[in-house]
């Protein structure tokens, strides 16, 4: 070749115009990585486009974890048959593991010459050049891209150097995009399920199923492979006094086998969690509880799952061994879908509650209409029938009568049991409306008179001192004017407010003036001892009236 010919060969307008090209394709690479939304696909058409602009054999993107291992290697180039005889994909050492965010860009001509240099594992690619620039996102540093083995055999030149760290930075703010659209995405996915897990609990699931759906949708949105649930052992204790954790729920692993395992809340990453309710990631989960199942954890996260005395427990996510670990963006997503689960659950057991006592109002209330109504009416035709039975001279007819007033009187009995079985009892022992039941059936049973009784409010909720006054005072009450009023009609009327107040009236005599009144006094001296009244007038229109308060 002459020198014309040479000076043919680089003339000035070729050089400007190879330049244009190379600019071109660098816009043309820019717009191309710029275009998507998804975090992977994106890492991959920077790689792409990095291996064409500089015509590279091959290429590969390095995202940074902590401490500056790799947590994902997106590579071009090699393909899949020899990257599984490779083996692992790297993770930041020898000449990767060079921190080129510090040092600037990385441009070899011979890599087994770097100092850093370690050899290639078995079955790689011969690779002798290398190009290594950062690529920042968000104010640090995402990741390193990777360029080897031009296809023309040259080394990697300034002008390669200067056109990739262009894409770099193109591609910090691409891969800014995709991240935060990822984790927008994210964060829609985990509001869907926080709403179908208090869609479940409104429709009226049990606690159980809403669990079993709180840890299949945590596992599935952090792609994990394990997922439990601890709840404690020692339910109704303190905080501070459990021990133990008992697994309740567990996906993954064979719940059979595993559920009623028991986690010590010492020494545990689990108990660490229930005792501060710190959300924590850990490298590594070792849960001795898997052994014997063949399961071993990797990665994990923990995270408390409610804080109160009826819900407190813990929410435990894993991965398989060797699998990426979990980054911090999805440790607070797990941790606040686990806190409106709680939120969701102790909403929904509030609601089951006021469900069980509005079914127990609606007890009381058919157990004291059947009482003021059904009762009163069947007592009126027993009297009625005793009435009819005195002017009978048949004896056959009378003894039949007599029969009827028996099984009139076996259907009291029953209904009042019915009504006693209705009466909310949450204590377990014999509420005070029961007891003043019996009391006044006692003695009014075989009485001549209509009786009449009333009683209202939340009887139940009276202290059990005064509720023990208060039975001994319509024991006292009833019994007087059973026995001295001569009276036809008797009436009790018993309610429940900010006072307990039973008012006893009689259309009698009245009280004799030789009646012993040591009971009426004892009336008066309990009504002293609680901070109430007892007072005992005539009523209107003959009888006596007998009125005792206490202050509930």
């Amino acid at each position: 070749m002459t020198v014309d010919d040479r000076q043919q060969a680089v003339r000035p307008e070729q050089i400007v115009g190879g330049y244009r090209e190379r600019m071109d394709a660098l816009v043309r690479a820019v717009l191309a990585v710029s275009s998507g939304l998804a975090l992977d696909a994106t890492l991959r058409q920077i790689v792409e486009a990095a291996v064409d602009l500089v015509d590279a054999r091959y290429g590969a993107l390095a995202v940074l974890g902590d401490a500056g291992a790799f947590e994902q290697f997106v590579h071009v180039g090699v393909d899949d048959p020899t990257g599984e005889r490779i083996g692992p994909l790297p993770t930041g050492h020898g000449v990767l593991g060079v921190p080129i965010e510090e040092l600037g860009p990385l441009r070899l001509s011979d890599l087994a010459q770097h100092a850093a240099s370690g050899g290639f594992p078995p079955h790689h690619p011969p690779m002798r050049t290398l190009l290594a620039v950062p690529i920042l996102a968000r104010g640090a540093v995402f990741g390193r891209l990777y360029l080897s083995e031009k296809t023309d055999g040259r080394d990697f030149t300034m002008d390669d150097e200067v056109i990739v760290r262009g894409l770099a930075a193109a591609a910090g703010s691409a891969v800014d995009n995709a991240y935060l659209y990822e984790q927008g995405q994210r964060r829609e996915r985990w509001l869907e399920a926080t709403g179908e897990v208090t869609t479940e609990l409104l429709a009226g699931s049990d606690t159980q199923n809403a669990l079993q759906l709180i840890a299949s949708r945590a596992q599935e949105l952090t792609a994990s492979d394990y997922t439990l649930i601890a709840l404690p052992r020692q339910r109704e204790a303190a905080p501070w006094e459990i021990t133990e954790l008992a697994v309740v729920v567990c996906i993954g692993m064979g719940g059979d086998s595993i559920t009623g395992r028991v986690i010590p809340v010492a020494g545990s990453t689990t108990g660490a969690v229930f005792t501060d309710h710190v959300p924590r990631s850990v490298d590594r989960f070792a849960f001795y509880l898997a052994r014997g199942l063949g399961v071993q954890f990797g990665p994990a996260m923990a995270m408390s799952l409610g804080t109160g005395k009826s819900l407190a427990g813990v929410l435990v996510t894993a991965r398989a061994p060797g699998s990426p670990p979990y980054d911090q963006h999805a440790l607070k997503l797990v941790a606040t879908f686990a806190d409106h689960a709680a939120l969701a659950l102790r909403d929904a057991e509030n609601e089951w509650a006021k469900r069980e006592l509005r079914v127990l109002a609606d007890r009381d209330r058919i157990a004291r209409d059947m009482h003021d109504q059904v009762l009163q009416q069947l007592y009126g035709i027993g009297m009625a029938m005793q009435s009819t039975q005195q002017r009978i001279q048949a004896p056959e007819v009378a003894a039949r009568i007599t029969d009827h007033m028996n099984q009139l009187q076996q259907i009291i009995i029953d209904i009042r049991s019915a009504i006693y079985d209705l009466s909310p009892d949450p204590a377990g022992a014999a509420p005070l409306r029961a007891s003043l039941h019996t009391v006044m059936t006692e003695l009014t049973a075989d009485a001549p008179l209509s009786t009449t009784v009333r009683m209202s409010g939340q009887l139940d909720r009276v202290p059990p001192q005064i509720a023990r006054h208060a039975e001994a005072v319509v024991r006292e009450a009833v019994s007087n004017a059973v026995r001295h009023a001569r009276a036809a009609e008797l009436v009790i009327t018993i309610t429940v407010g900010d006072d307990l107040v039973i008012d006893v009236r009689d259309d009698g005599v009245g009280i004799p003036d030789t009646v012993t009144r040591s009971g009426l006094n004892n009336m008066q001296v309990r009504a002293q001892q609680v901070g109430g009244t007892c007072t005992i007038t005539r009523a209107d229109g003959g009888g006596t009236r007998v009125t005792w308060t206490a202050p509930v």
